[in-house]
């Protein structure tokens, strides 16, 4: 009784015209039996010339969801990532957790086991359908998806899938989940599909008002020593430029936090929120950070006026955080700083004060270059090789318009970046396996670029690399892969040591569950995939051994250099 012909067109196949219609251009997939139907669809819409996504197989669900996020964060565009039912979503769970802290929209769809037993061509068939069958598929990602729900039959696909895409595309952006019956993707679509009314994704981000933008301003005029932290906002030309012309004209030091939202040459950036930097400050703009500062490290004098603006400003998402502020706005952060330069205009950036600021912060920046200095002369001959070492020897080489990928690889501090888009930002919810896949990701949307990850050795691990190498060769995405191998879980040590700075931990040199010895040879791992590995051990090899993988990069190659580094560097 299973047994009837497939209808003409299916749901199936409308669900991929969708995506398409919907603005997603390319879907990272995972398959597994309840994929019967979209397979059937893809090969059909080839044969009839349909307009459908590309769709890339990706053997890992960390990989898929980490190219979606590079393609993101890279292009600007909305990606989907498909996965096996219940099995392929907790294998995703981890990146759908990074992509909601770090605001990164995706469609990450899951078939579903079949529903029924028998009665339909689409119904179970392996044993494996009754064991993958869950009460609640979505309570598996629902506190960190925006939006979660089950297709269901006769429903108009184009319209489901539009609402998913538009939902994920609304600020304060992030990932959405859909599940896919098998039987409803097979059976005959009788709703016919419609173009979509507008090019626009999502609503429109909100604009705050002028009376908060002028009286933001006036706290702004009349403070000494204003500081702002910049969080996620650099990403595009626009904002990245816009900012720099606020701070510039207006002699206000930047912070950022985990985005590049100025370029490192930039008069008045600062770096990360140090506690000399929060300390100054009588008055702090927070432009949607999750995490401004660390207050066990540095906090804002009591007195300081605190401003937090923002598609989230008080970060509702997270269950506890107790950053204060005197004034918080629900607004684009970007569309805020344009506001604020053009109510500041001539007003806020001259005087004794200003002059000062612009000294200070001078000041600040030339302490940071001596140390940093001092730093590289140290490390040019220290073996293992340190890892500022390597960074300063790629900053000298790298192409002023490539993409970077920093997963616990190397300190940026220690090199320059000058465009919007040179870093991929990242980590807010600290689930390591990212920096392979998301280069991957930036290579798809941007061919063209050079495309460099830096990880730890620990980070490379939780990657897959095996399946991120698969994809760069079967897809032709030549990057450059650095693992700085320090043999042991350098995070894990540092936290320890924090919490008992005098502890029995401190007298120790080698500690429990931190250790990663005996070390893998990584480089082997990239070779059995068809690229190039190479040990690298000699700091004075380090300046020609990047030189060489950069070309052969250039050349089409994948490249994984596993770079022996000192303990305690990166990890």
């Amino acid at each position: 009784m299973d047994q009837q012909s497939p209808p003409d067109f299916t749901v199936g196949q409308a669900y991929l015209s969708a995506l398409k219609q919907s603005g997603i251009d390319v879907v990272f997939a995972n398959a597994g039996t309840d994929f019967a139907p979209i397979i059937e669809g893809i090969l059909r819409a080839g044969d009839a010339g349909h307009d459908i996504p590309r769709f890339v197989t990706v053997p890992h669900e960390n990989v898929a969801v980490a190219m979606a996020q590079g393609y993101y964060k890279t292009s600007g565009r909305i990606a989907g990532v498909m996965v096996h039912v219940t099995v392929g979503t907790a294998n995703a769970l981890c990146g759908i957790m990074n992509a909601a802290r770090d605001r990164v929209p995706l469609l990450l769809a899951a078939g579903r086991t079949p529903l029924t037993e028998t009665g339909d061509m689409g119904s179970r068939n392996v044993p494996i359908h009754w064991g993958q069958e869950s009460f609640d598929q979505g309570g598996i990602v629902r506190e960190f998806v925006k939006w979660d729900y089950e297709l269901r039959s006769g429903q108009p696909v184009e319209k489901v899938v539009g609402r998913a895409v538009d939902l994920a595309m609304t600020h304060p952006r992030g990932p959405v989940y859909l599940t896919l019956p098998r039987e409803v993707l097979g059976e005959a679509d009788s709703m016919p599909s419609a173009p979509r009314a507008s090019g626009q994704m999502g609503a429109l981000p909100a604009a705050p008002s002028s009376d908060t933008i002028d009286r933001i301003a006036d706290l702004i005029k009349n403070a000494e020593s204003p500081l702002i932290v910049a969080g996620n906002m650099g990403a595009d030309a626009a904002s990245f430029e816009a900012l720099g012309a606020l701070a510039a004209d207006n002699a206000i030091p930047v912070c950022q936090a985990l985005d590049l939202n100025l370029p490192s040459n930039h008069p008045m950036l600062l770096g990360g929120a140090s506690p000399k930097a929060i300390g100054y400050a009588d008055l702090v703009l927070v432009l949607d950070s999750i995490v401004p500062w660390m207050p066990r490290v540095a906090e804002p004098n009591a007195d300081a006026t605190i401003i937090r603006l923002g598609n989230d400003p008080l970060n509702s998402r997270i269950p506890f955080e107790g950053f204060r502020s005197d004034l918080s706005a629900v607004c684009d952060p970007k569309i805020a700083v344009a506001m604020l330069r053009d109510a500041l205009a001539g007003k806020a950036g001259a005087g004794a004060a200003a002059d000062k600021r612009r000294g200070w912060v001078s000041d600040y920046r030339a302490e940071a270059a001596e140390r940093r200095a001092a730093v590289i002369e140290e490390a040019r001959t220290s073996a293992p090789i340190h890892p500022a070492w390597v960074a300063h020897c790629l900053d000298r080489i790298k192409d002023e318009n490539g993409i970077f990928v920093n997963e616990l690889g190397l300190p940026l501090e220690h090199m320059n970046f000058t465009r919007p888009g040179n870093v991929l930002p990242g980590g807010g919810a600290g689930g390591l396996g990212t920096g392979l896949g998301e280069a991957l990701g930036a290579k798809i949307a941007a061919p063209d670029r050079q495309v460099i990850s830096c990880v730890g050795d620990g980070s490379y691990m939780f990657n897959v690399p095996t399946a991120a190498h698969f994809t760069a060769q079967a897809e032709n995405l030549p990057t450059l892969t650095m693992v700085s191998n320090n043999s042991e879980w350098f995070a894990v040590r540092r936290a320890t040591l924090a919490v008992y700075p005098e502890g029995r931990a401190s007298k120790s040199n080698t500690l429990p569950l931190v250790e990663l010895n005996p070390s893998p040879d990584f480089e082997k791992t990239i070779e059995a995939c068809g690229g190039r590995g190479e040990k690298l051990v000699d700091p004075e090899k380090v300046p020609a051994t990047l030189e060489k993988a950069l070309r052969d990069v250039d050349d089409g190659q994948s490249v994984l250099l596993n770079i022996i580094s000192r303990a305690g560097g990166r990890g």
